[in-house]
């Protein structure tokens, strides 16, 4: 019975990360095979030796850093603040669910149009509170912020969605009961609801840093890794040796697997004890 579900995950899953490990270890040229040649560790030692390695890595990290706290945090938020089954609430449910459905291309030229430092609406609404115009996508110092900003949109509205089900599926004879005993609402959130939807979080948190170091799309519509490699992320990274050097673009790959395992890791190992299951 088990059989056709282990046969996808071996033909989709295991087979190419074996093969993925077997390309790092050979420079292969995927527009001339004949040059492709066994070199051993000597990928691996390049990748460690590239500031351009690092720059990427650096930059998927402030990535992954700034949208999972801000989607975390405001997803809690709008969860906190529409949970209740009225019918307004349902349709701002909606309303935000929303951009998660439409497709990342669309949103991507949406916001590059928005963004545009001549005639975007952005810089109309700064300019209209008197505050100067942003580059935007333009600069260096904006252009991870503002991708930042259409990932954070792009997900709050899903991941709302989970938490509102995990709120209302705290026992309301709980919340009953810290109404009556006079708690504060800061206070029922931090210490009843917050630890009630653990779980729901924790699942969030993994999913997001994993999903987040995967960035690709957005970056590659945007900002195509610029200006000046200011949002060149690991994914985009990978793609640009896919056709030159696919043995060194494998070892990246396998870098950048080896990064999130751990990660993963040691979510479990430091968070999985303050989750409370009931």
């Amino acid at each position: 019975m088990v059989g056709p579900a282990m046969a996808g995950i071996i033909l989709f899953v295991i087979y190419p990360i074996v093969y993925l490990i077997y390309l790092s270890f050979y420079k292969y040229n995927l527009m001339n095979k004949a040059k492709s040649k066994f070199i051993g560790l000597d990928n691996y030692r390049g990748i460690f030796a590239r500031d351009d390695f690092y720059k990427a890595l650096g930059n998927t990290a402030v990535y992954t850093v700034s949208v999972v706290f801000f989607t975390v945090l405001l997803s809690l938020l709008v969860a906190v603040w529409i949970h209740k089954n009225k019918r307004i609430n349902s349709l701002v449910q909606i309303g935000l669910f929303t951009p998660h459905i439409i497709s990342i291309v669309s949103i991507a030229l949406v916001w590059m149009w928005l963004m545009e430092p001549n005639v975007g609406y952005l810089n109309y609404v700064l300019h209209l509170f008197g505050i100067p115009p942003s580059q935007w996508l333009q600069s260096s110092k904006t252009a991870m912020m503002s991708i930042v900003i259409v990932s954070v949109w792009h997900s709050i509205g899903y991941y709302a969605l989970i938490l509102v089900a995990a709120i209302k599926g705290v026992p309301s004879e709980v919340l009953e009961a810290a109404s009556i005993d006079g708690a504060k609402r800061l206070r029922t959130i931090s210490h009843i609801i917050i630890p009630l939807i653990s779980p729901q979080l924790f699942f969030i948190l993994i999913i997001m840093t994993i999903g987040s170091f995967k960035v690709f799309d957005s970056v590659r519509i945007m900002t195509g890794g610029g200006p000046n490699n200011a949002t060149n992320t690991l994914v985009y990274y990978i793609f640009g040796y896919r056709a030159t050097n696919i043995g060194y673009a494998s070892a990246t790959g396998v870098v950048l697997m080896a990064i999130i395992g751990l990660l993963t890791i040691l979510y479990f190992q430091v968070l999985s004890k303050r989750v409370h299951y009931q």
